[in-house]
C-alpha cells in the first residue's frame, strides 16, 4: 500500500471514524442523528465556500435541541469535498430555473474573471448557482435523512452500550 494510502487512513480515523463513535456512544436518538448529519450536509454543500460553517451555526442555533450540533458539525467537514464537485451543477440547475444565459466555464472567461471584465456575469452565475441549491437543498435534505435513519439504527444497535431510550424499570 503507498505511503499516502496510510496517511490518509489514518487521518480518516482521527478526523471522521473516532468522532462519529464518540457521537454514537453518547447514547443519541437514530432520528435525530439522522436529521442532523442531513442537515449539516445539506448545508454543507452550499454553493458559497466559506459559509458553511456559519450557515450550521446558524442552524443550530435556531433549531436548538432537535438537532445534534456536533453531527452537523462533523457531516459539514465531510461535505467539503462534495460541496466543490456540486457547485457547476447547482449553477447549470439554477441557469435551467431561471431561463438566464449559459455561463460559459471556459479558459477566455476565466480570463474575464481575472481581470475584471466579467464580474456581472460572475455576480449572476452565483445567484444561478445559490437558486439551484434553494431548489435542490429540500429533495437533498429528504433524502439524506430517509438513507441515514436505518444506518444510525444500526450504529447505535451495534456500538452504543447504553440503549437510546432506557424504559423506566418497575419496582416490584
Amino acid at each position: 500500500m503507498p505511503i499516502w494510502g496510510v496517511g490518509l487512513t489514518a487521518w480518516l480515523k482521527t478526523k471522521v471514524v473516532d468522532p462519529l463513535m464518540q457521537i454514537i456512544r453518547r447514547g443519541a436518538e437514530p432520528k435525530q442523528l439522522a436529521f442532523s448529519t442531513a442537515l449539516g450536509v445539506t448545508l454543507g454543500v452550499f454553493p458559497i465556500c466559506g459559509t458553511t460553517v456559519l450557515l450550521c451555526g446558524a442552524a443550530i442555533g435556531l433549531i436548538g435541541n432537535r438537532c445534534h450540533a456536533p453531527s452537523v458539525m462533523l457531516a459539514n467537514f465531510v461535505a467539503t469535498p462534495i460541496e466543490l464537485s456540486l457547485v457547476v451543477p447547482f449553477l447549470r440547475l439554477g441557469e435551467v430555473i431561471s431561463g438566464g444565459p449559459h455561463f460559459p466555464l471556459t479558459s477566455d472567461a476565466l480570463m474575464k474573471v481575472v481581470t475584471g471584465e466579467a464580474s456581472r456575469d460572475v455576480l449572476i452565475s452565483v445567484l444561478h448557482a445559490l437558486l439551484g441549491w434553494i431548489v435542490a437543498a429540500p429533495f437533498i435534505l429528504g433524502a439524506l435523512y430517509v438513507v441515514f435513519i436505518p444506518c444510525f439504527k444500526f450504529l447505535i444497535s451495534r456500538f452504543n452500550a447504553a440503549p437510546s431510550s432506557p424504559k423506566k424499570q418497575r419496582a416490584i
